[in-house]
């Protein structure tokens, strides 16, 4: 599934009808979520029949398209079907009930309610909320698609505008040429990231940069009377700064993302658990800053596409662990070079990453699993290592080509000095049983016998 988005030029009032979409959506939601509450055994199908019953009762929500009505019913059942999975799986803390929303910014319509022009440059929403036909500009070009692989129409209100997407049904997939290297990352708040080759990326600390303008942004909203023209403004330009910081974290992580995948036939990295660590007040703005789960999720995203392998690697004992004898050597977190009695010394992010390259291929070969969400490897979950793998995921897939040239050099090593040592010994016993050998040190053996 690919999603394009265009930046959608209209009249004001089209806008405004966009924006009395957008409001009777977050309606349906939360009349769908209450009928869920006060009724019992409520399934999705109910909730969508509940749209039609809603558009009898309310006119304005019949002016909204059917099949939009239908999918901001399917938005409040998503909310509840993740309430029920935390529940069978028991997790701790809150179980994440299902909460009425306050402030939508979107629109969903699905195969009905739109059509574009032969020239894909405009698009006309066909429903009674009078939203009327919006230009598209974008870089992407629709041309290469039919309507019918357009799945979705998803009209989104942003702080510098309103944003038409595309949700296209096609499988993207790339071939590259096989480089035969495998690389261990570390990521850290001092450098984004170190590789198992002690290649250093720098931390680009986006907000930190932004900080100052967001402050001076925000003090003008404060100043401002609550209700007027002037405060809304101030609030436009306040949400125009935070747009521009997730932009360049997105786009700094796409482009990360892809050179490391396309680079590498293997990439292991760190199953870190974002949520705990941002428990830490001290470092939790630095962490939500440097995006690592956001890198993750785009490398493993690229790895499908391209064909790579990647494998999250449990991230304990990664920095304590010596790369070169495996001795645990401890240290706090200020101690940024690791020292061993074997002589290695590295820097304390490089060794990390080579333990985890280390670690992480012992899973090389494990790709290709189709279920209901599929990760960068097509497994359920990313491969993690210390887990029986047939018990973790259901593998489809054979041996890569890629995987099996990586276990073969691995391998190849070992089995070289297995080979070696078995000619010495054959050549000890040809020695030995030979006659002349055998009376030379007959006289030394009875003496030491």
């Amino acid at each position: 599934m690919l999603i394009f988005e265009f930046k959608a030029h209209g009249k004001k009032q089209q806008f405004n009808a966009v924006d009395e979409a957008i409001r009777t959506v977050q309606f349906i939601r939360n009349k769908a979520l209450r009928f869920w509450m006060d009724n019992e055994k409520v399934n999705k199908f109910d909730l969508n029949k509940y749209s039609a019953v809603l558009a009898k009762e309310f006119p304005f929500c019949d002016e909204l398209n059917s099949m939009a009505r239908q999918s901001s019913a399917e938005r409040a059942w998503s909310a509840i079907s993740r309430f029920y999975d935390n529940c069978r799986k028991k997790i701790l803390g809150k179980k994440g009930f299902p909460q009425f929303q306050k402030n939508n910014r979107s629109v969903e319509y699905k195969t009905s309610g739109w059509k574009l022009t032969s020239d894909r440059k405009y698009i006309t929403f066909t429903d009674k909320q009078g939203i009327g036909k919006l230009k598209l500009k974008g870089t992407r070009d629709l041309h290469f698609y039919q309507p019918t692989q357009i799945k979705r129409v998803r009209l989104v209100k942003r702080a510098d505008g309103y944003y038409v997407q595309f949700c296209i049904q096609v499988d993207r997939s790339e071939v590259v040429e096989v480089t035969g290297n495998a690389i261990g990352l570390d990521v850290g708040l001092k450098e984004f990231y170190t590789d198992s080759n002690g290649v250093v990326v720098e931390n680009p600390r986006f907000l930190r940069k932004g900080e100052r303008g967001l402050r001076k942004a925000q003090r003008r909203v404060s100043k401002r009377v609550k209700g007027s023209e002037n405060r809304g403004k101030a609030r436009v330009i306040l949400g125009k700064r935070h747009l521009k910081i997730s932009r360049q974290r997105k786009d700094f992580a796409v482009k990360l993302a892809r050179c490391v995948i396309q680079s590498n036939d293997c990439v292991a990295y760190e199953d870190l658990r974002i949520k705990n660590m941002v428990k830490n007040h001290c470092l939790a703005k630095s962490i939500n800053d440097a995006s690592w789960y956001m890198f993750r999720i785009w490398m493993e995203y690229f790895g499908k596409v391209f064909g790579r392998i990647t494998i999250a690697v449990t991230a304990s004992g990664t920095s304590q662990e010596c790369s070169s004898c495996g001795t645990i050597v401890k240290k706090s977190l200020s101690t940024r070079t690791h020292v061993c009695q074997c002589g290695c010394v590295l820097d304390r992010d490089h060794n990390a990453a080579r333990n985890i390259l280390s670690r992480g291929l012992s899973t090389v070969g494990h790709t290709g699993t189709w279920g209901k969400t599929i990760n960068a490897c097509g497994e359920l979950t990313a491969t993690l290592v210390g887990v029986i793998l047939p018990e973790q995921v259901d593998s489809m897939n054979q041996e890569s080509s890629v995987a099996l040239a990586l276990r073969v050099s691995i391998n190849e090593p070992r089995r070289r000095k297995e080979r070696e040592g078995k000619r010495q010994e054959e050549r000890k016993k040809l020695i030995i049983s030979s006659p002349v050998i055998s009376e030379i040190l007959h006289p030394f053996q009875s003496a030491f016998y």
